[in-house]
């Protein structure tokens, strides 16, 4: 007698079917991240196969991290894999610092991640599985993680979807036996001297001869965990409230709070700017410089992706690499100009900003400042350093050097965020220019 039992491979597509449908919009486009690998090539062949289904576009890139001597082959088994199936494929190299301290395992991951955040989709989906969350789970364990580190893997957060973090591996390998899939191997997969390798070849191994059950309840726990941090987040949210404005810290109210809340405010807000939270003797540094320096201090502290700085009683953070540019840049009318630093927005407003009818068969030229500059706001008034114009404006040191300045000929006419110069103000119902300067 036949059995009626369904095979697993068949439960799996299911499973990936129902989390689509309740996480992914219809018309939505989502970018799977394709190593070749199998976890990955299971997943390109089940999202290719649900697009009727749940009817969202599907991408595929593949991050050639040019480790390998053989990355060259394995962007072009990913090619021929994405063009069998008709899914659009892209590939970026992308350059892994040997050097960055954080070792090539993390190193490789962050240049990963950003390459597939980059990409303009609205969702990221991995194929993370189980086995891969349990790893992690004692990984984290292992470097003495806190509760975020130790919640693992969300199967889904703001940008990133994993639909197999509740699969086991061996289904996945079954899935692909069924289908005759083919997948590559990464050879340093078997390399005992990254640590994953070490945990997945040597631990585990051990552990499941003991608790059969181990990376089922590992992941478990990591869920359990998961939950924990979400609740601690509620509270960084309602905490945070008073203490932020445009971004930035206020170091005074954060002393008032009992130094768990303090952390957990400073982790929160650290999350917003950075690929991976300081570790927990890190961020106890970073809280104790901020806190417990003299007023007058001038503190900075270089993170992997920017820098934290305080100036008066508030905390700022700086993404790193924001090199004033060294040449002028020729305004011709574009809505958006991006620069070192942030984005410089043109709009077109009634009343306010750079007269219109003034700057007609005028050119504007962006330039950054040099020193010594003056800028006249109001009339039968005199023109005022720039200088002292920051310093009112409470703007930080650091931050004028990137700040662009507009001119139009040799005259200074706007400073974005300080003002324009009264000569060159619109009058009342005059077309003008206002002009916005969002740092990043």
């Amino acid at each position: 007698m036949a059995s009626s039992k369904k095979p697993r491979h068949v439960d799996l597509a299911a499973r990936v079917e129902t989390f689509l449908k309740q996480t992914v919009q219809p018309g939505q486009r989502l970018l799977l991240g394709f190593s070749g690998g199998l976890d990955s090539t299971v997943l390109l062949h089940l999202l290719h196969g649900l697009r009727a289904a749940c009817g969202y576009e599907l991408f595929a890139l593949h991050v050639n991290h040019g480790i390998s001597p053989n990355a060259g082959a394995w962007q072009q088994h990913c090619a021929d894999a994405c063009a069998a199936l008709q899914v659009r494929f892209s590939a970026v190299q992308v350059d892994v610092p040997r050097d960055s301290g954080l070792g090539i395992e993390a190193a490789a991951r962050i240049a990963r991640y950003a390459a597939l955040k980059a990409f303009p989709t609205d969702r990221v989906v991995l194929a993370h599985h189980r086995d891969d969350q349990a790893e992690t789970l004692l990984l984290q364990l292992l470097r003495g993680a806190g509760l975020k580190g130790l919640s693992a893997m969300p199967t889904d957060s703001s940008q990133i979807l994993r639909p197999l973090l509740d699969t086991p591996r061996a289904m996945l390998e079954q899935y692909a036996q069924t289908h005759g899939l083919r997948w590559i191997e990464d050879e340093s997969n078997l390399e005992l001297a990254y640590d994953r390798n070490f945990i997945r070849h040597s631990i585990m191994p051990s552990l499941e001869q003991r608790f059969p059950a181990s990376r089922l309840t590992l992941a478990r726990s990591a869920s359990h965990l998961a939950e924990a941090a979400d609740l601690l987040d509620e509270v960084a949210q309602e905490d945070v409230g008073p203490l932020l404005r445009d971004g930035r810290l206020d170091i005074f109210g954060m002393r008032t709070l009992s130094l768990p809340r303090a952390k957990n405010v400073l982790r929160y807000w650290l999350a917003g700017y950075l690929p991976e939270a300081p570790n927990t003797s890190r961020l106890q540094e970073i809280y104790k410089q901020l806190t417990g320096a003299r007023d007058e201090a001038r503190i900075e502290m270089m993170l992997e992706g920017g820098c934290i700085r305080r100036y008066r009683g508030e905390a700022w953070f700086d993404r790193a690499s924001l090199a004033a540019p060294d040449h002028l840049l020729v305004w011709q009318g574009e809505r958006e100009l991006l620069l070192p630093g942030g984005q410089l927005s043109f709009n077109t407003v009634q009343g306010d900003g750079l007269s219109c009818a003034k700057l007609k068969g005028l050119s504007l030229t962006i330039q950054v400042r040099k020193g010594g500059e003056s800028l006249r706001l109001y009339p039968n008034r005199p023109a005022r350093s720039l200088k002292n114009l920051f310093q009112e404006a409470g703007v930080p040191a650091w931050q004028r050097l990137n700040l662009p300045l507009v001119y139009c000929g040799d005259a200074l006419v706007a400073v974005p965020g300080i003002g324009v110069a009264q000569d060159w103000k619109a009058g009342a119902g005059e077309d003008g220019l206002e002009i916005i300067w969002q740092r990043v």
